[in-house]
């Protein structure tokens, strides 16, 4: 048994390929909420064209993939390819599927994500941080004012005088109650440099220099005055005092923490006004690929399912013309693959059973033939015995009159063996196989020899010969002409002597299309008596004949000979009414004047 495959179409790229592709968009959308997310939160920008392009390759070769399995699809629906409409159906069904559990979400995602920024922008965070810089401004000034009057009402002078000269002790309880932290004397030197006098209060505050030139505050540098207000007097020529206040401990934390959230507010609130297009983004790189790739497995998947049954359907009807050597390959281990087996096994079955059907009928066809050739020629036989013995009697008995018989009985003798020889030449030519004849014969100007004898010898009969076309007229087939000539002759002699030599008789030509093949159908029409339903059953099988004079091989030669060369022959009757017999053979298109659109 050959093995027989009809290669399945799958989609460009298989499952394997859209899991990779699956992997990449996760690793992608987990980055983009590490790294591009977080950027755009605060650094207030859309990721540029690069990245876009870039995020964009996969969605773009998802869309390539996609479109060439859809022209693929169409074109075999299109094309009415076997499964094709099966094959949409279940796609149709997936995808609904499909869309009826991913709209939902993503519906709600936009509307959440919509109504997210709606309550963004009635938080008035703005007014609160705006109130807190205002409240943070009034307690510096308050710090300052307080700061100032501190220094203006007590007298350091006696405080610093009384100390020893670089020594270190703490404030007075006093003093560090109402905020003063530090108090550093500064002495100026003869090389123009500064050298401290004196110090009170904690070690971290003490400074190498002079803060400034001028009285007044300094002006405050963090890290080195964080949380510290800073104060610079001139007691003396020569003489400089700093006097450091705390603000209060994280004061200036707060500050920055109050400026730093103003900042990310403003550019959030920037972001509102992109929410739909960083959507529109984030379900053009992610959730339209995911759904491309759905729709690209949903193509895949539903052509593993419809191709096993496609095949089957094809074998079956392959099965069903004839072939039993038909093998379908069982990929599948699931219930289709097991249809599969089991259908294989089926068919193996069926070749074996038609295989012993067919031995056996060749062996009853040829047993029926043989009892049927031998029951032919013995008849013959006994008329030609007869008449042996007669002239034998004669010689014995009367030589004189063996002239007067003689005669009589050599002809008996040869008309008997005349036809022996041909039912033997007509069972040779049934019985030889028939090697089809290439030739390309003109099918009218054959029709037009063979029925002119007709005419002249049966002036009872009306002849017509119509050609459905005028196109038929220069048609011609792939036979051999004297093949053609003995299948034409046989039909006519037979519908002539169906009309027991009056009716009419008529030969038509048609153009035909079958499958992909052409073919010229001749039509031989007779008005005679027509065939019986128990009687046409028999009409080609060898030795059945409805004439007394026939040898039953004329139409089974003609059948052999039609579909040796392609063709086919059938016919149709009815009792008291005639027959018509059709003959379909090849029509050689390289030869023949009409073209395949002239069909």
């Amino acid at each position: 048994m050959k093995t027989v495959r009809i290669h399945p179409k799958y989609a460009l790229i298989d499952v394997l390929g859209l899991i990779l592709i699956y992997l990449l968009l996760s690793v992608g959308a987990i980055l983009f909420w590490r790294t591009v997310f977080p950027e755009m939160l605060q650094g207030g920008t859309v990721p540029n064209i690069l990245d876009v392009a870039l995020l964009f390759t996969i969605p773009a070769v998802l869309l390539v993939f996609l479109a060439a399995s859809l022209v693929s699809l169409f074109r075999e629906l299109i094309t009415r390819q076997l499964g094709s409409r099966f094959h949409i159906q279940l796609l149709a069904y997936f995808i609904l599927m499909v869309i009826f559990a991913a709209l939902p979400p993503t519906i709600i995602t936009c509307l959440s994500a919509l109504e997210l920024a709606r309550f963004w922008k009635t938080i008035d965070l703005e007014t609160a941080l705006s109130a807190a810089q205002e409240f943070a401004l009034e307690t510096f000034s308050l710090h300052a004012e307080r700061c100032e009057q501190l220094i203006q009402s007590y007298d350091f002078d006696s405080l610093m005088a009384a100390q020893p000269q670089g020594t270190l002790r703490e404030l007075p309880e006093d003093l560090a109650t109402a905020g003063m932290v530090g108090i550093q004397d500064f002495a100026l030197q003869e090389d123009g440099t500064w050298k401290t006098q004196g110090f009170l209060g904690e070690a971290e505050l003490e400074l190498i220099g002079p803060p400034a030139q001028q009285q007044g505050f300094v002006p405050r540098e963090i890290p080195r005055d964080t949380d510290i207000l800073r104060y610079m007097v001139y007691p003396q020529k020569q003489t400089a005092r700093v006097l450091s206040y705390r603000l209060g401990r994280g004061f200036d934390q707060a500050i920055i923490a109050i400026e730093t959230e103003k900042a990310r507010f403003e550019l959030i609130d920037s972001l509102q006004i992109r929410i739909q297009p960083l959507l529109l983004f984030y379900f053009g790189v992610f959730f339209f690929p995911t759904l491309v790739m759905t729709f690209i497995i949903a193509i895949t998947l539903t052509r593993r399912v419809t191709q096993p049954i496609v095949e089957l359907t094809e074998a079956t009807r392959r099965v069903a013309e004839g072939d039993f050597s038909i093998h379908i390959l069982a990929r599948r281990k699931d219930e289709l693959g097991l249809l599969i087996r089991s259908f294989n096994t089926m068919v193996r079955d069926l070749e074996k059973s038609q295989v012993s059907l067919v031995k056996a009928e060749k062996i009853s066809v040829w047993q029926r033939m043989a009892e049927q050739l031998a029951h032919e020629i013995k008849n013959p036989l006994t008329p030609i015995k007869l008449s042996a013995e007669r002239v034998l009697r004669c010689w014995h008995n009367d030589p004189q009159r063996l002239g007067e018989i003689l005669e009589h009985a050599m002809l008996a003798i040869l008309q008997e063996v005349e036809g022996l020889s041909t039912l033997l030449r007509e069972f040779r030519i049934l019985s030889r196989p028939l090697e089809p004849s290439q030739s390309s014969t003109p099918l009218q100007e054959v029709v037009e020899e063979i029925i002119i004898p007709y005419r002249t010898s049966y002036p009872g009969i009306g002849f017509t010969v119509s050609p459905s076309t005028p196109l038929t007229g220069d048609i011609r087939v792939k036979i051999d002409r004297r093949r053609l000539t003995q299948v034409l002759t046989n039909l006519i002699s037979n519908g002539i002597d169906a009309m027991d030599r009056r009716g009419t008789l008529e030969i038509r030509t048609d153009l035909v299309k079958k499958w992909e093949s052409q073919y010229c159908r001749v039509s031989i029409m007779d008005t005679g008596k027509g065939i019986t339903s128990e009687e046409a059953p028999q009409i080609f099988t060898p030795y059945f004949t409805t004439k007394e004079s026939g040898t039953g091989l004329g139409l089974p030669i003609v059948e052999r000979i039609v579909h040796d060369h392609g063709g086919s022959i059938w016919f149709n009757s009815a009792v008291g009414m005639g027959t018509t017999f059709f003959v379909d053979i090849p029509v050689d298109v390289a030869g023949s004047a009409p073209k395949q659109g002239d069909l």
